[in-house]
């Protein structure tokens, strides 16, 4: 298939959608969720999803004939890894903090908690 260069994907569209949404997110959720499971700080979190989009990279150069070495593109594909990474650390902590702290903490949605009320 033709490369179609946006501004998002070099690559075509469902080429973008499947190896770097879906099968990077995919491993990018999980690692964000271990992240938090494991208490780790945000940098190292920041770390191992800079390693998880080159080897997203390598994946469109090899599969797809995108480019290995775009600073662009590798920053696109940086962007959407480290939300997807930081929403599963989010929920995850979230879920942590009302389950394990339970009574300090409750939820207030899938990314939140608050200081659960006490009566006086």
């Amino acid at each position: 298939m033709e490369n179609q260069n946006t501004l998002v994907w070099e690559v075509t569209v469902w080429e973008f959608l499947f190896v770097t949404v879906i099968l990077a997110g995919a491993a990018a959720y999980m690692t964000g969720r271990a992240a938090a499971r494991t208490w780790l700080p945000n940098w190292q979190l920041v770390l191992y999803v800079l390693l998880l989009t080159a080897a997203t990279r390598f994946i469109h150069f090899a599969l797809f004939e995108g480019t290995l070495l775009t600073l662009y593109y590798f920053v696109v594909d940086l962007i959407v890894l480290l939300v997807i990474a930081f929403t599963g650390k989010r929920i995850t902590r979230a879920y942590q903090m009302a389950t394990q702290y339970g009574f300090a903490f409750e939820r207030t949605g899938p990314l939140g908690w608050k200081p659960r009320e006490t009566g006086s």
